[in-house]
């Protein structure tokens, strides 16, 4: 699974890194100073690395709980985000992070009880609800298996319940979550792209079919679910393919249940663009028409004005009060 393992030679004796080491017996591992020192070097090849990538594990320092960027995510309090792990297991070609990194081993930061101070110092230093976002940097449940995330942060939230948590994935690794009890503060938010596009740019992820099986399992036991239609690409007939997936989708979960569902467009910092498009230079992707507003990148719409017609089609699912527009 992972090339190498580095490791950080103050947190190598952690009870922790040798659970998480334990089942790789076989695979090379590494001390090394800090993370940096491998996960910042130069002349690093992201397309490369992507097919054998190694996993670093690390302290992380300073502060681990940001707030969340303007308009990221719902109404509901203060919001904010943490990323325990950088880099993803996926490889969809529209992710900002293989523009945003150097390498693309993954870093899992092991240091679990510092997040948690700082979390819970964030939950009461705000008056009401706070709204915590996992997976900026990465995808939380896709190495679950590896990180052991929701088994410690579950309890995290579910000890702050004034404290809401929503783990973004596109994964199905929910064994974690369907082996507990749910609590009513955790969010499992599932992103969802049309036929056409997952099977263009979403390399590695699970099939549809097999993402909706999955909430289905969720939505049985008990878990809120949420609903994310992000990054919209366009695309020829892209109403006619979001048809279809809203059907397949909303026909077989409670739309009655869902906590949120959301529309974002395809957005990437100007920088980090450049840098992908230097990757992958014959992505069809990249060679469509951009425009260019306060240092983001977003496709132009090759129809008339196709948000607005998603945005209304997906109202005759869900309710207005249950929908937002992830800008």
């Amino acid at each position: 699974m992972f090339s190498a393992i580095y490791i950080e030679e103050e947190i190598k004796d952690w009870d922790r890194v040798k659970e998480i080491v334990e089942p790789f017996s076989n695979v090379p591992q590494i001390i090394c100073g800090r993370y940096g020192e491998v996960f910042n070097r130069t002349n690093q090849n992201f397309r490369i690395q992507k097919q054998t990538p190694a996993l670093i594990l690390a302290k992380k320092y300073g502060n681990l709980v940001l707030q969340a960027p303007s308009g990221y995510g719902f109404e509901g309090g203060q919001s904010f985000y943490f990323s325990h792990m950088l880099n993803c297991i996926y490889d969809c070609r529209y992710c900002f992070l293989q523009g945003m990194y150097r390498s693309a081993n993954y870093v899992l930061f092991v240091n679990y009880d510092d997040f948690k101070s700082q979390i819970e110092k964030s939950i009461r230093s705000c008056d009401g609800n706070s709204i915590y976002y996992s997976g900026y940097d990465c995808d939380s449940l896709a190495l679950e298996p590896v990180s052991y995330f929701c088994d410690y942060f579950l309890r995290v939230f579910e000890e702050n319940p004034s404290g809401i948590l929503e783990i973004r994935t596109k994964s199905t690794q929910v064994r974690a979550l369907l082996e507990r009890p749910p609590i009513p503060n955790c969010i499992i938010a599932m992103s969802f792209s049309p036929q056409k596009s997952a099977l263009l740019f979403e390399h590695k992820v699970p099939s549809i079919q097999k993402r909706i099986q999955a909430l289905e399992k969720l939505q049985a036991k008990g878990w809120k679910i949420a609903i994310r239609f992000e990054p919209v690409i366009f695309e020829n007939r892209l109403v006619e393919n979001y048809k279809v997936l809203f059907e397949q989708i909303f026909d077989s979960l409670d739309v009655h249940q869902l906590h949120s569902v959301s529309l974002g467009e395809f957005r990437m910092p100007k920088a980090y663009y450049k840098s992908v498009v230097k990757l992958y230079p014959d992505e069809e992707l990249f060679a469509r028409e951009t425009k260019v507003e306060g240092g983001m990148i977003s496709l132009k719409d090759t129809g008339t004005d196709s948000l607005r017609n998603l945005e209304d089609m997906l109202q005759t699912y869900v309710s207005h009060e249950k929908y937002y527009f992830c800008g």
